[in-house]
């Protein structure tokens, strides 16, 4: 499903919806409604790109798509750091992954570290949230009715679930019991047993056999329930946020039945320098990968309309990104935590009624700034020590020129993006590696030893 152009279209599955049906906003609303879609694990060129053909990526995204064509879309985002904890730690506190305090997926976010969430509550905001939070993920407790920590963080309302693997983990080390609230739902209609016997025999990248899962169980579709719920249940007197958590379209690639039925045939292009797995395997991979992306995007089309349905689509923002990429046998790489493209480059896409329409930004650009942005939408003053910057003055047309450059790191590499190139250092045990990203999009082609003053200028930038 898809937007249409002049009318709702409501197909099997979700909903669309057109800018020129976008109905009245709040009774005095001064600031707009946020609404922010943010999948896990959803790499950068894996979502239909408006005027750019990808006959090696098939994939079908129609309602993203549709806001990419309505609104701004960083065709060269990055994320601040490519791991799940850190870079939603980074996105909370709007600082870069060397001052979040989070730097594995071993911390807890400080308590004691503010979080734009509670700034925003503050500002009178109702702040919701729902899916996979992972500002807590040592844990593996997130209360049966995942509430447990989001009033600290700053939530007015919300429902904070497992990710994938942490959900079967957390079962068996609690002696099959639940300790979060999508485990306690398959629990009660009688799968939670069957989804941790699947999840046992994935054990690899390769393993693509569907779930035993229902469509309705299946755990993003649940994930989209609880957030339609918190929207039903917003108060209309006062704007509020929304951040919805899609558990996909990361690893294990567990699909549904009916999913993987529209998939199987497509042909995928085979990753970058990969020596695993058969191409078939490959094949499958992309398949399952493509699948969960679709199935999140015909939830993107289901909040859309929901939010049309209330009438304040005129004054709502709604943003589209990832916290991080997958690497999907790229480099022989799979997963994240890596400087390639494939782990850090994610899409990222605004939209709302003051968002320039169809503008396309080719600028290196980062999810950092985010948070920076919700904040000045919400007539919000960002901090003096917060690293973020408001996109706001680039998506609304007031400038042409935002970061000089952006960075990314994780574990012991680092790495900055500047025009067209992309320079790191402390990966394994490479030395320092630089990139034409324009010339060499798959990052083949190690410039460093022959373009040594550009090393030593992106260093520098590194260095400050």
């Amino acid at each position: 499903m898809q937007f249409g152009r002049r009318d709702l279209l409501k197909v099997a599955g979700g909903a669309a919806v057109n800018r020129s049906l976008t109905g009245g906003a709040q009774a005095g609303a001064k600031h707009p409604n946020i609404l922010f879609l943010f999948p896990d694990q959803l790499r950068h060129d894996f979502v239909e790109q408006p005027g750019v053909s990808s006959p090696g990526i098939p994939v079908r995204t129609p309602n993203v798509r549709k806001l990419m064509q309505e609104g701004v879309w960083f065709t060269r985002a990055v994320t601040p750091a490519p791991l799940c904890a850190p870079a939603r730690a980074c996105l909370a506190s709007g600082l870069e992954y060397d001052n979040c305090r989070v730097p594995t997926n071993a911390q807890n976010y400080p308590s004691d570290q503010p979080t734009f969430y509670q700034m925003l509550r503050t500002a009178g905001y109702h702040v919701m949230g729902c899916g996979k939070f992972d500002l807590h993920k040592p844990e593996l407790d997130w209360g049966l009715d995942g509430k447990r920590k989001i009033a600290e963080w700053g939530f007015s309302d919300g429902i904070d679930n497992e990710g994938k693997h942490d959900a079967t983990g957390a079962w068996k080390r609690a002696g099959n019991k639940p300790k979060g609230p999508f485990m306690a739902y398959l629990d009660k209609i009688g799968m939670a047993h069957a989804h941790v016997e699947d999840y046992e025999k994935r054990k690899g990248h390769g393993e693509t056999f569907p779930t035993p899962l229902s469509d309705e169980a299946y755990g993003d579709n649940w994930i989209a329930r609880n957030g339609l719920g918190l929207l039903d249940a917003a108060p209309k007197d006062k704007p509020w946020f929304l951040q919805v958590n899609f558990n996909g379209p990361h690893n294990p690639w567990d699909i549904t039945t009916s999913m993987e039925k529209r998939w199987r045939g497509v042909k995928f292009a085979q990753p970058n320098r990969c020596t695993e797995l058969t191409p078939a395997n490959h094949e499958l991979v992309r398949q399952n990968y493509a699948a969960m992306i679709g199935n999140i995007d015909r939830r993107v089309g289901e909040f859309v309309a929901k939010v049309r349905d209330r009438g304040e689509l005129s004054n709502t923002l709604i943003v589209f990104a990832s916290d991080h990429g997958e690497m999907l046998g790229d480099h022989n790489l799979w997963a994240k935590r890596h400087p390639y493209h494939g782990s850090v480059g994610v899409p990222l896409v605004v939209w709302g009624q003051d968002v320039k329409r169809g503008l396309k930004i080719d600028a290196p650009s980062t999810t950092l700034d985010l948070t920076a942005t919700f904040l000045d939408y919400a007539g919000v003053t960002r901090p003096a020590k917060m690293d973020s910057r408001s996109l706001r003055p680039l998506v609304t047309g007031k400038t042409a020129q935002g970061r000089e450059h952006v960075l990314s790191g994780m574990d012991d590499w680092r790495l900055v993006m500047q025009g067209r190139y992309k320079y790191f250092r402390g990966f394994g045990k490479e030395g320092p590696m630089l990139f034409d990203t324009l010339a060499d999009p798959h990052e083949n082609d190690n410039l460093a030893t022959r373009e040594p003053a550009l090393c030593s200028r992106m260093e520098k930038l590194l260095s400050a």
